[in-house]
Order: C-alpha cells, then sequence, then structure tokens
C-alpha cells in the first residue's frame, strides 16, 4: 500500500509526513488544527516568549487528558468487575 504524503503546519512550521489513508490524514490534520488553536490560546492568555514553552504546555495538555481518560476508564472498569461479582455472588446465594 501506498503511503499518502501530507503537510501540517505546527506553530508555524512546516512537516511532511506521510500517512496510510484519508482517515488518517483527516486525523493529522485536526491534530494539527487542535495544537495550533491552544497554541493561540496559551500565546493570548499567558506571557509566553518562547514557542518551545507554549509546546511543551501543549503536549501536557493533550498527554494530561490520554492519562485522565485511562484513569477514569480503568475505575469504572474496576466497578462494574465488582458490581458483577456481587451480582454473581447474589444470584449463587439465591440458587443454593
Amino acid at each position: 500500500m501506498e503511503k499518502l504524503k501530507i503537510n501540517v503546519v505546527i506553530a508555524g512550521r512546516n512537516y511532511p509526513l506521510s500517512v496510510q489513508n484519508t482517515k488518517e490524514e483527516e486525523g493529522m490534520r485536526k491534530a494539527a488544527n487542535a495544537i495550533n488553536n491552544l497554541i493561540s490560546m496559551y500565546e493570548k492568555n499567558y506571557a509566553v516568549s518562547d514557542k518551545q514553552d507554549v509546546l511543551a504546555m501543549c503536549a501536557l495538555q493533550f498527554a494530561s487528558k490520554i492519562e485522565i481518560s485511562s484513569i477514569e476508564k480503568d475505575s469504572t472498569s474496576r466497578e462494574v468487575v465488582d458490581k458483577i461479582k456481587e451480582l454473581t455472588l447474589l444470584v449463587d446465594s439465591h440458587l443454593k
């Protein structure tokens, strides 16, 4: 399968990328757009003099969202497993 060549612009710099398909292209373009929007927000609301600082803040923002989502998912999974165990014990007690 031939890869698609695309360019995305992040913080005013061009980044040539290779993607597998149009879905991946769409995802990359949406991600670049989200990063650029966050950069603009940080530059407007905070006294940031270095693009590196802004990019680090963006990376932290996106990475923390992923980690928080993972923590919440793990917590929900544990709650579901605990509830299933509780219901299984309840059913077992009524069958005996």
